[in-house]
């Protein structure tokens, strides 16, 4: 079953019919030496830096990975208010934190 996703508070012609909580997922990634390197090398030239841009997007995919699979484990049919939040642990290392309400949804019905 698949879960949504939604940074919304509702989700359009459905309605929460029952809060199971807040679900959250981290992950703390850091780039090896070589690419740390690079990065410094970037940063002297101006421009975007690609190792940190990926270090981010891969700590961001574990990180809501494994937020959902909170939400599946809970029995949820969506993760409504989702929410990305980004904290340097170290130089070169930074946690991902996903977090956000799940829910269980039911379809809204037509008045007749």
């Amino acid at each position: 079953m698949e879960i949504l996703l939604a940074t919304l508070d509702e989700v359009p012609g459905h309605r929460v019919v029952q809060v199971l909580g807040v679900v959250k997922g981290s992950a703390v990634r850091a780039k090896h030496l070589g690419k740390d390197l690079l990065a410094g090398l970037r940063s002297l030239l101006g421009g975007e830096i690609l190792e940190y841009t990926e270090m981010l997007k891969e700590a961001r995919q574990e990180a809501e990975r494994r937020m959902l699979e909170e939400a599946k484990r809970l029995g949820a049919h969506a993760v409504l208010g989702v929410r990305y939040a980004t904290v340097s642990v170290f130089q070169g290392a930074a946690e991902i934190l996903a977090y956000g309400t799940v829910v269980r949804l039911e379809p809204l019905r037509e008045r007749p």
